[in-house]
């Protein structure tokens, strides 16, 4: 399906006639990834979640780029400016992992300064150290500062019965997904401590829950 917006004439409630040729789409959103494997595939199935409740009301596009940092963001509004169809958002999904400061800061940054314009809005979702941080978000609220390998055999004793922690899980969402809130709620608490800091000066930390706030009132969620 086109992901491109509909015209201002367009945004009318179709008639019976209409109904069954077109649904107008409300939110249409691109989410470039820093990772290749592990954060496309949990997006991936935040997408598919979210069409078996809102079939194409928002649209999603997933691209694992494979870039960091400055270079996430030059590529992100590359395809934007490339893109016929058009975007609300731009979710941009990095980790520290080892970079410079000066990097890892830049693309938070280049996303405030550059802010909506066109009609699309830039976002950083950076994650200190790493977005296992996320992850274990879901089950505990922590402060301690650790090494991302660190992350996983802590994950893998939260996941007791679901097996090992390992990236590139391809399902990892479904398994998180009970315990949305919990992590929304401890991501966004890890936030206010660190009001006022830069992201490299706020770890750990992670501003997935600001992305994952936005689409949780379309997404079917089972009970913890």
């Amino acid at each position: 399906m086109s992901l491109k917006p509909p015209k201002h004439s367009e945004m009318k409630w179709p008639d019976k006639r209409e109904s069954k040729k077109r649904k107008i789409s409300l939110d249409y959103n691109l989410i470039v990834t820093e990772g290749t494997k592990t954060e496309p595939q949990y997006f991936e199935l935040l997408k598919e979640n979210i069409n078996r409740n809102e079939k194409n009301r928002i649209q999603l596009e997933i691209i694992g780029s494979g870039k960091n940092t400055r270079g996430l963001f030059e590529y992100a509004r590359s395809l934007v400016l490339k893109s016929p169809n058009g975007y609300s958002h731009v979710w941009l999904v990095y980790d520290m992992d080892d970079f410079p400061v000066d990097r890892f800061n830049v693309t938070a940054t280049l996303c405030e300064n550059y802010g909506t314009k066109d009609g699309v809005t830039y976002h950083a979702i950076w994650s200190n150290e790493c977005i296992e941080l996320w992850f274990l978000l879901h089950f505990s609220y922590m402060q301690s500062n650790l090494h991302r390998f660190e992350y996983f055999p802590k994950l893998t004793e939260y996941l007791a019965g679901f097996g090992e922690y390992k990236k590139n899980r391809d399902d990892l969402f479904d398994i998180l997904l009970p315990h949305l809130d919990t992590a929304i709620e401890n991501a966004e608490k890890l936030s206010l401590e660190h009001e006022g800091c830069t992201p490299a000066e706020s770890a750990p930390g992670t501003m997935m829950f600001e992305m994952m706030q936005k689409f949780r009132p379309y997404l079917i969620i089972p009970s913890p």
